[in-house]
């Protein structure tokens, strides 16, 4: 059930629910090794979006500010040694599923389609008619931090969506609890088959979901799970910091790692910041990647866009 675009909360902040401040033990230690190991922190109060950006959001974004994204500008050599000059073009990264997988390679299932942007989805000749109210998506970070600040908002900290993600239950394994589907309940546009070749969907509805089509969390906040991976502030680092000692020190309001340690290692050549991405996208499967829960973080290169990466704003007091 979609959230009520008209309800206006006790601030006046329309689309926005309110989290509360409070202690909570962030990450997980059962699961991924960047997710450890699990620790307090404190977060202040804020506002969250209640959904994703949706296309018809960042339309409007764009035709009030003329803003072009990263995914619909030419890359400069400088910026990437040794790309050839064939692949310095306009574009964006598109999931297309193979008919069968042969090692781990990535490659088989993504690939960098000229002309892929938030209004291209899919490259080509592709729009978003019947799409505006799915999350936008091939959003890199400086396009998500130019609409943060036209809404007069802000990306939040991973221990901000973090908080609100859990939606009050505090190191429960889900954003609804314990089981991924209770009752055999779908909770989240997750992969439903066998990734990356087999979806078990309904023709059509094997990508992203409109916003809202899935039960809100405990704080009314909808789809923090699935559809879309999303941007936050922090910058990437490959664990999170041990526990405090004492209760006096546990770190308040966090804000992640640093830009130098956050670059890829593989890639020693082309130093782009990572950032913090969080809740998993409809890509997420229990046969390949599990990270369709709160704890879960994936990094992503601040350049980088893809047709599964969306992002949602925050409004501090």
């Amino acid at each position: 059930m979609m959230p009520d675009r008209r309800a206006v909360d006790d601030a006046g902040f329309q689309g926005l629910v309110r989290v509360a401040g409070r202690t909570f033990t962030m990450g997980s230690n059962e699961h991924y090794v960047e997710e450890a190991p699990a620790h307090p922190v404190t977060v202040d109060g804020f506002w969250i979006d209640a959904t994703p950006v949706t296309n018809r959001q960042f339309a409007s974004f764009v035709n009030a500010t003329g803003h072009v994204t990263i995914a619909e500008m030419a890359p400069r050599a400088e910026d990437y040694p040794g790309a050839l000059p064939k692949m310095l073009r306009a574009g964006s990264l598109v999931f297309t599923p193979p008919k069968a997988v042969v090692g781990p390679d990535i490659a088989q299932w993504w690939s960098f389609k000229f002309g892929a942007d938030w209004r291209h989805p899919y490259g080509g000749r592709t729009d978003i008619r019947g799409k505006l109210d799915h999350p936008v998506v091939h959003i890199a970070y400086s396009d998500a931090k130019a609409y943060a600040a036209w809404a007069g908002k802000d990306l939040p900290t991973e221990a901000e969506w973090e908080l609100a993600a859990r939606g009050g239950l505090d190191e429960a394994e889900f954003a609804w609890g314990d089981a991924l589907n209770p009752e055999g309940k779908l909770m989240a546009n997750i992969w439903q088959g066998t990734f990356p070749t087999l979806s078990t969907k309904p023709a059509g509805s094997d990508r992203t979901s409109p916003v809202g089509s899935f039960p809100s969390n405990g704080y009314g906040i909808y789809d923090m799970i699935g559809n879309v991976w999303e941007w936050t502030s922090d910058f990437w680092s490959t664990r999170h910091p041990e526990p405090a000692s004492h209760s006096c020190c546990i770190p308040s309001n966090p804000r992640g790692g640093d830009a130098d340690a956050s670059y890829d290692p593989r890639l020693p050549d082309i130093r782009i910041p990572r950032r913090v991405l969080k809740g998993g996208s409809h890509l997420c499967a229990p046969n390949y990647c599990r990270r369709y829960r709160p704890a879960a973080r994936h990094a992503e290169p601040e350049d980088t866009s893809t047709s599964h990466v969306g992002f949602r704003c925050v409004k501090r007091a």
